[in-house]
This record gives structure tokens, sequence and C-alpha cells, in this order.
């Protein structure tokens, strides 16, 4: 596929006109929708929301579900079903559970119902991302309070809790099938879930909410994943809030229609180790040494990314600026033949591609280039099939911990290893940051592994992503999450 270095003024003509078409993509069920949310997003569920999916970050979007802990702005973990924990001395962790939870089945909380949640959790396969690596028991100590042992003992359990993917449900989610629970009417949230499916999904408040009754009366989602339709939504007022607001539609946005959020979420080329030309640490500094970010950040993302020189971005503050460490001397491509791949699921990658294609022709490598949607191409970029790959990467999202990030994307036996990197010396590194108890000493070796993982020329870092969302006039309460957790709660409310 060749990709346009240039879609500006074309995409905008289509943009306005696609405005026009917008009627008929958002659903209101013939309900009267004064006091309710109408929400537009951009990835429609793949599991009917199931939490033991990729739809697990949908239900905490819309405030349907919650798991035991949370992350607040500043990254910082903060209580939610669980009030507070504390870790034994033989490593195990105690959690008193809130008193006053409700399920949407008007069912309360109580500690067993939380055990089972965890223990599927656990059971699920794939094995959700936070526990990964994690051997979790959990045992209920009396009604309100929760044990859980973890083999040799984690030291971020507490933060391995606050994954979407662990959201608590009641037992009635898991009767039909336990390894994907229905969350209608099982979770905890502000909203109730009532139905899900037709490219739409409808929430009702939920008045017992623990924290309070929710502001809205209920939440009517569509899923929209034409971008200009989803913002075109916006305009013609359809919907209150859109998310992935994207470029080329946020330069048409009225600035107070726009939130952006920095987010711990990189865009970087990823050099395959493994085969191909990159095999050779002289191919791929060449390659490192040619691409030139400055165009992607200002000419793709119009200024709307921020630079970065490394694996992790600014929203991070203890990723400490450190000189990119230098690495083998750069060789001539001399017309070396290479396969650069990325997909459209995310509209500026494609434009980045382009860009970065450039370069290494200007370098001397002959770039072939190739774009398809993420689902069509995932078995080539996990195999290697591609000597490059432009991918994005949230390195934070499952603990907001960066070792496992680490563990997945830069160790020989990484689930998400797209650079096919392999370092014996890198691996002992990671072992040794997960065993570290505090914070400041995990993200301090966490920052001596990016190091160690730059001198290689295996990453080329481009720009650090924002999260843009849209908002109509007089909305209020959106949430501002850098890990794009949640969006709407119970103090997002409409005029």
């Amino acid at each position: 596929m060749t990709v346009s270095p240039s879609r500006g003024p074309a995409l905008l003509g289509a943009s306005t006109a696609l405005v026009l078409l917008v009627t008929g993509c958002f659903t209101d069920g013939g309900q009267d929708t004064e006091g309710r949310l109408g929400v537009a997003l951009a990835f429609p569920p793949v599991k009917q929301m199931s939490p033991f999916s990729d739809d697990a970050l949908l239900l905490g979007r819309v405030g349907a579900a919650e798991p035991l802990t949370r992350l607040d702005e500043e990254g910082e973990l903060q209580p939610l079903l669980a009030q507070d924990w504390d870790q034994d001395e033989d490593g195990a962790w105690t959690l008193q559970l809130r008193e006053d939870v409700t399920f949407h089945d008007g069912n309360p909380m109580e500690a067993e119902h939380v055990v089972e949640a965890l223990e599927h959790a656990s059971a699920a396969s794939p094995r959700p991302r936070a526990l990964v690596g994690t051997d979790l028991d959990a045992s209920a100590e009396d009604e309100h309070t929760v044990r859980v042992e973890t083999g040799d003992g984690d030291p971020i359990l507490p933060q391995r809790l606050s994954a979407p993917e662990l959201a608590i449900l009641a037992p009635s989610a898991y009767e039909g099938d336990p390894a994907a629970p229905d969350p209608v009417g099982a979770g905890t949230g502000p909203f109730e879930l009532t139905e899900v499916g037709g490219g739409s999904a409808t929430l009702e408040a939920h008045t017992d909410y623990w924290n309070g009754a929710p502001s809205a009366q209920g939440v009517d989602v569509d899923f929209v994943e034409n971008d200009a339709s989803r913002v075109g939504g916006l305009r013609t007022g359809e919907v209150d809030v859109v998310d992935a607001v994207p470029i080329v539609e946020a330069e048409a946005m009225d600035e107070d229609e726009l939130v952006e959020v920095p987010i711990p979420r990189t865009v970087g080329v990823l050099l395959n180790n493994e085969s191909g030309a990159f095999t050779d640490p002289g191919m791929r500094a060449a390659a490192a040494g040619s691409v030139d970010s400055a165009p992607v950040a200002e000419g793709v993302y119009e200024g709307r990314a921020d630079a970065v020189e490394g694996l992790y971005g600014p929203v991070s503050d203890w990723a400490e600026e450190r000189a990119r460490p230098e690495g083998a001397d750069p060789e001539d491509p001399d017309g070396e033949t290479i396969t650069l791949a990325t997909y459209d699921d995310r509209p500026e990658l494609p434009e980045a591609a382009s860009a970065v294609a450039e370069d290494l022709r200007s370098a001397g490598f002959e770039v072939e280039v190739t774009v398809q949607d993420f689902a069509t191409m995932e078995t080539d970029l996990m195999e290697g099939a591609h000597d490059a790959v432009i991918g994005t990467r949230s390195y934070l999202v499952e603990t907001n911990d960066p070792v496992n990030y680490l563990a997945s994307d830069w160790s020989c036996e990484g689930s998400y290893n797209l650079a096919r990197f392999c370092e014996e010396d890198v691996d002992t590194m990671i072992a040794e940051a997960a065993g570290h108890t505090e914070p400041e000493e995990r993200h301090e070796a966490a920052v001596e592994i990016e190091q160690a993982v730059l001198a290689t020329d295996s990453f080329v870092p481009l720009v650090a992503e924002r999260a843009r969302v849209g908002v109509s006039e007089g909305v209020e309460g959106v949430a501002q999450d850098p890990l794009e957790r949640t969006l709407i709660t119970e103090r997002t409310r409409v005029p």
C-alpha cells in the first residue's frame, strides 16, 4: 500500500462532508434523553464487554464496573472497592473492603464475591496481563476482609488490582460462561449496564452507588469507528462526549471543545533483531541515526504530541532525561531492501510511516511500506515478519509500573516483543527490577534498562502521545485520566 505523505486538506474536506451524513449513526432508543449523556467511542466491544478481553477498558470508561483499587491522575494508588490494604511479613496482602458497595443486581458486595471474581480472572485464558507471572490465591477472612497470597510475595499487587480486567462483578455474571462473564446488571460502578449490542450500549444511573448517586440519569453509548462521523456527532449535538479525536479533526475544533491529556504512550520504530537487515547492529545504527522525529511531531501530529528521547514520555516525571547512549558505528545501507509496517487503526501512524520511510531512503535503504489494520497484521507483527514496525505502546497501562512493560516488550520471552529483542544482560536487569519493593527503586531500574535497550538501537523514539477527548459545551466532570481507564464518572453531567 502506498501512503500519502500529506492528507490534511483532503481529509478536512471529507470531514466536512461526513458531518452532513452522521444522522443515523447514533441511537437514542426512542427514549427521553434529558439528563442523559450521549457518548461516542471509537473502538467497539469484541466480546460483549466481558472483562476478560480488551473490552475491560470499555467497562471502566463508561462507569459500569470497578476494580479494587485505582490510579489517580498522578499515577498514585488510591482506594476504590478496597479501602485499605497491608502486606504481612510472609508477603501476603490483606485488603479491607468497603462495606457500602452494592452490585447492580441489588446484592451487597462481600468478600466471598471478591474472591470468586479474582479466582475467575486468575483462571481466564488468556490470563489478564496484570496477572502474568503472578500466582494469586485469594480467600475471605470475614465478610469484608480478603487475604491474597502471591507465592514469593508481590510488592505491587495493589497496583495490579487496579487493572480493568480485574473488575469485581456480581456472582450472576459468571453463571453462563465463567470464561466470558456477562457484565450486564452485574457491576458496581455509578452506571448500570443494561444493554449492549448492535453497535451501542445503554446504561442507567445506579442510585445506590457507594460514592453518591451519579449526576447524569444514564449514558447512551454508540461505537463509531469512523473518526469524522464521531466528531461530527459532537458538532451536531447528537452526542456530548467523544474519545480518540484524531489530529485532523482536533485542528478544526474549538479550544473549549477539546480536552488533551498527556499519556504514557510512546510511538516509535522497532527494529527486528531476529531476522533481516537489522540483525546487524551497524545497520540498526544507520537506521536510528537517519530518522528525524521533528517532522513527525510537528507535521504528522501538528504539535499535538510531545517530543520523546526514549521509551518513556514526559508524563512520567521519574523518567529523567539522559544522553542517548552510544551504540555501534553505523554501516552503509547500500540499497538494502527493508519492509516497514504499521497499522491504520490509529490514523497518524501511516503518515508517520511515510515520513520515516523517506528518512530511511535518504540514508540508502530501499523501503517497502505495509499498512493494514492491526487485527489483520497482528500475527505477522508478533512473529517478526517485518524488518521494522512503527507502533504505539502504553508503558504503564496495566499496573502503572514500567517493569511489567519491559518484561513483556524487551525480554527474551516477552509476550509483546515486536523487536524480537533478546539480550541476556537486559533479562537479568528486568528480573532484578521486578524484585524491588519501592516504586523509586523500580523507576530507577527502569531508566537503567531503557538505556541498555537504546544502546542497541533497537528502538527509535518518535513522539509521546496525548489523549484527545471532545466535549460539548456545558458538559462537566469528564475524567482526565492519563491511563485512559476512566472517562464517564458519577460527577459527569450535562447542562
